[in-house]
């Protein structure tokens, strides 16, 4: 029987490739936008890990979500020092989020306040694509905008307390595997994620509005 970590990977690895492979990210990526592009992408993070982090606290007790609440992975204050340093000391004053980016927002927040599992598939869909696919972005970025390494900017995509990622992110799957959840709240906890997924393929659509690449 496959582990559930196993059967969240596979059910959401449409979802998951979508995300990656959008019009906006690829066009990040490829280093073809400027870096206003990537802080306003940076912007839409804020709003999304405002929501994760804020109620983290109250579900550090229970018995679903709790495990999964770790403060070596909040990315907050990162995100904040990174702000600073693309948008200036007056960042929190132009800080907008786009239609698709509340959407994301507010259903995470509805989850963290209201559902544990639901806050658990968020928590996993964010976090370990972070510690993953994250340090890709990291490494193109200081490359194509002129970061320092692991620095101002790009610190984000930094896990300083989490030295070996690979063995964290084993442990978080083991997690997975044993979250205080029956076989129906599972399935529920699976189609969050693909959820997850959409919700952010639509700030990238969003994104890719706001910055298409002149023909």
């Amino acid at each position: 029987m496959e582990s559930f970590s196993t059967v969240i990977r596979t059910a959401s690895h449409e979802q998951h490739t979508e995300a990656e492979t959008s019009t906006f990210m690829s066009d990040l990526l490829g280093g073809r936008l400027g870096v206003d592009a990537y802080a306003r992408y940076t912007e839409q993070l804020w709003f999304v890990y405002e929501a994760l982090e804020a109620g983290a606290g109250r579900l550090a007790a229970d018995p679903v979500a709790g495990p999964f609440v770790r403060p070596e992975l909040f990315r907050l204050a990162a995100l904040e020092r990174d702000l600073e340093h693309l948008r200036g000391p007056g960042w929190r004053a132009g800080l907008t989020a786009l239609p698709a980016t509340r959407e994301y927002a507010d259903r995470v927040r509805y989850c963290a306040g209201n559902w544990p599992g639901g806050y658990v598939a968020h928590h996993y869909t964010r976090y370990l694509g972070d510690l993953s696919g994250g340090q890709i972005i990291r490494d193109k970025a200081e490359r194509t905008w002129g970061f320092a390494r692991k620095g101002d900017g790009v610190r984000f995509y930094v896990f300083e307390q989490i030295p070996n990622p690979a063995a964290f992110k084993r442990d978080y799957r083991e997690l997975l595997d044993t979250v205080a959840a029956d076989e129906l709240e599972r399935q529920r906890i699976v189609a969050e994620c693909r959820d997850a997924f959409a919700l952010n393929t639509a700030v990238f659509g969003a994104l890719g509005e706001e910055y298409p690449l002149s023909a």
